[in-house]
């Protein structure tokens, strides 16, 4: 059956300059980090791409690792973006990221010149894509020089493979470098993809602040911390979550009872505002101008639009600011 997008899907999303750049990203991105291997059935890949265009979501986030196995995200999205969005490309953010381990061999991994341009290069034959909109260097690399890595993000814009270029897993200080560099080069970095969730507030000590500085969009990943703020988790650890099935993100060890009182707190103010823990928690990485976007995962189409209905009510009163403060302040 052909696919044919709501025709109403902008009125349903809110969206956000991205730094001083004239790109906005919607406020909520969907991540195909998960869900979209070949260990999921295609189908359900697809519905939940389709759903969530639907719903404005116009930004899919992608890696070349991503899976499992590795590779398999961008080849299965790419089958998908030609059996279903091909006519709706240019209303599509598609981004990819390159540094970590993808191929055997010295040259499978990190920031050098070589990965990044061959790894992109076998991201765009796997998506059937002649460029991506935003392409990141996915982790710092403490042995190339950051000077090469840049410079290859650079070429790539130069060599039209990608429109933007953008950043994650860098602390504040090589940011604010490789931000200068790329300025030199006259390629601007674009964004910057940090992990970001009540639970890991690391960004707001100095990275935010380097980002508003230089005008640099920030996206939010992980923003309901693998899944611990959400409803899931309130009543321990289900036997069939992320935390019970070995995964090397989230382990039970990580839910502690303390854990878990707070958990149970925050979602306690969640009801009071009239929505879910998730939606909360969304709403809360978004409270801030300085985040352009929270990048989630989804296995279910309800989880969409959970996401989604978070933006009904996305504010909070000082004093709702202060508790959650506060709940988190004894958080372990």
């Amino acid at each position: 059956m052909v696919y044919l997008a709501d025709p109403a899907r902008y009125e349903k999303m809110h969206y956000h300059r991205c730094g001083d750049s004239g790109l906005k990203l919607p406020a909520i991105s969907l991540g195909l980090w998960h869900n979209f291997g070949d260990t999921t059935l295609l189908e359900n890949s697809r519905q939940l791409l389709r759903h969530a265009f639907d719903l404005g979501i116009t930004h899919f986030d992608l890696a070349n690792n991503y899976g499992p196995p590795p590779g398999s995200a961008e080849r299965n999205f790419g089958r998908i973006l030609q059996e279903d969005f091909l006519p709706y490309r240019d209303e599509l953010i598609i981004s990819s990221k390159a540094g970590y381990t993808m191929w055997d061999g010295p040259y499978g991994d990190w920031g050098s010149r070589k990965y990044l341009i061959a790894s992109l290069d076998q991201s765009l034959r796997r998506m059937g894509l002649e460029y991506v909109d935003i392409f990141y260097h996915h982790r710092p690399d403490p042995e190339t020089p950051l000077k090469e890595t840049m410079r290859a993000l650079d070429h790539i814009v130069r060599q039209g493979k990608a429109l933007y270029v953008g950043l994650s897993n860098y602390p504040a200080a090589q940011a604010r470098e490789a931000i200068d560099i790329l300025n030199d080069l006259g390629t601007p970095c674009l964004i910057h993809q940090p992990k970001y969730s009540m639970f890991e507030r690391w960004v707001e000590a100095e990275l935010l602040d380097v980002l508003q500085e230089k005008g640099v969009g920030s996206i939010a990943f992980s923003p309901l911390a693998g899944g611990q703020l959400t409803d899931r988790y309130l009543h321990g650890i289900p036997p069939d979550s992320r935390a019970a099935s070995g995964s090397r993100f989230l382990n039970p060890e990580q839910i502690t009872d303390e854990k878990l009182t707070t958990v149970r707190a925050l979602n306690a103010l969640a009801e009071r505002r009239g929505q879910k823990l998730s939606q909360m928690a969304l709403a809360w990485v978004l409270r801030n101008d300085r985040v352009t976007s929270v990048l989630i995962g989804a296995s279910k189409t309800s989880q969409l639009d959970d996401a989604v209905g978070m933006l009904a009510n996305r504010h909070f009163t000082t004093t709702e600011s202060d508790e959650i403060d506060a709940i988190l302040s004894g958080a372990k």
